[in-house]
């Protein structure tokens, strides 16, 4: 999906989002300053390393963080201010038109009651219907999602399902109430390709059925590319580069993101070729250094970069936007182009047997020896 939707009703604006939460050794900024618009239909895929603040961000926007939290900007839905609202109000909204998918189904269903049971109650908890239209429509869910037997598995405990068929029931769950926009936390995280790409045809359909805008949060650049309309890259808490999916993947303007792409291994490379890792880990968001927070492991980083944290601008077209003081000089770079020291250090020997670290000769492993097992008494 690379067509931008710039003409759709605006659904969802989050502007200068910041959430922090005290701690005993002082504020941890989760959340830095997050901007972006969501419209009707469209797809926005948020990418970032573990701890950048995008399950943050997006419980902000559900109303779902802990009351420690301190949380300010403005998320606005159809025109309306979220922040602030009392929870009564925002339960009317939440499953009936902001529906969120969680990163664990286990732990998003519950696991004594049925997956019927726990469909229904989203249905009637903002719908006027029966039981037996409740299980009707639940029955039609699990269908659409592509569940085996709906009629039967609607009457079974989450543990005798597979952890692609609960998180299939997560998204039934999700579009129960034809919500106008779906938030999808990491969710194919922890499965395997197969079953990966089950769970996002469901997601599509989900979409599909309910026309829907969506927030696809997640750390595999690879679902990003086939799901989403447009990208943010969020790192240390804050959004370092946001624009149209073929901005992002074949015209970065971040060296941080320029570093995640060179990381993922490519179908149609050499098969000899090398991913370029990114060295280091990103800074605590209890104690940020000045400046860019990426400055550790960039590269390109010079004296500016340790003084002055670089804002979000306008790069080669009015979508696409950087953080960075030195994005021009990205242009048409690799990722080998930039983090080729690092690569050079990540190198293994060619082949095996070739002296690794300073060590010669046969380096193969020594067999060992292995008392037998005692099977006395064994069954």
């Amino acid at each position: 999906m690379t067509n931008l939707n710039t003409s759709g009703e605006e659904l969802l604006a989050v502007r200068d989002l910041t959430v922090t939460f005290p701690t005993a050794d002082g504020d941890v900024q989760a959340v830095r300053g997050v901007d972006y618009t969501l419209r009707r239909g469209e797809v926005l895929g948020i990418v970032g390393e573990s701890g950048s603040g995008k399950s943050v961000s997006s419980l902000a926007v559900m109303g779902l963080l802990p009351k420690t939290a301190r949380i300010q900007g403005s998320i606005t839905f159809q025109g309306d201010e979220l922040l602030g609202l009392s929870e009564r109000k925002l339960m009317k909204i939440r499953g009936k038109k902001i529906a969120m998918i969680f990163q664990d189904p286990m732990t998003s269903l519950n696991p004594v009651y049925k997956v019927g049971f726990q469909l229904e109650e989203a249905i009637l908890a903002h719908n006027d219907l029966s039981k037996d239209e409740a299980r009707k429509r639940a029955v039609e869910l699990l269908e659409i999602v592509g569940i085996p037997f709906p009629a039967k598995r609607i009457d079974q405990f989450p543990h005798e399902f597979s952890g692609g068929m609960r998180q299939r029931v997560v998204i039934a769950i999700a579009m129960a109430n034809n919500p106008d926009v779906i938030i999808a936390d990491e969710p194919t995280t922890a499965l395997d390709v197969t079953v990966q790409a089950q769970v996002l045809e469901s997601l599509r359909t989900a979409q599909q059925e309910t026309g829907a805008a969506m927030v696809l949060i997640t750390h595999d650049l690879g679902v990003v590319a086939g799901q989403a309309d447009r990208v943010l890259v969020m790192y240390a808490g804050k959004p370092v580069e946001i624009g149209g999916v073929d901005d992002i993947y074949y015209n970065p303007r971040m060296p941080y993101t320029l570093g995640l792409l060179g990381s993922l291994p490519r179908l149609d490379a050499d098969r000899a070729e090398r991913l370029t890792p990114i060295q280091g880990s990103p800074p605590s968001l209890l104690s940020l250094p000045p400046g860019c927070p990426f400055m550790p492991r960039c590269p390109l980083a010079k004296e500016l970069c340790a003084e002055q944290e670089p804002e979000l601008v306008v790069t080669d077209t009015a979508d696409h936007r950087a953080a960075c003081h030195y994005s021009a000089l990205l242009a048409g770079k690799q990722a080998d182009d930039v983090f080729s020291a690092s690569a050079e250090d990540a190198e293994m020997p060619e082949a095996y047997g070739a002296e690794i670290a300073g060590v010669t000769g046969d380096v193969s492993a020594p067999v060992i020896d292995l008392p037998k097992p005692n099977t006395k008494g064994s069954v």
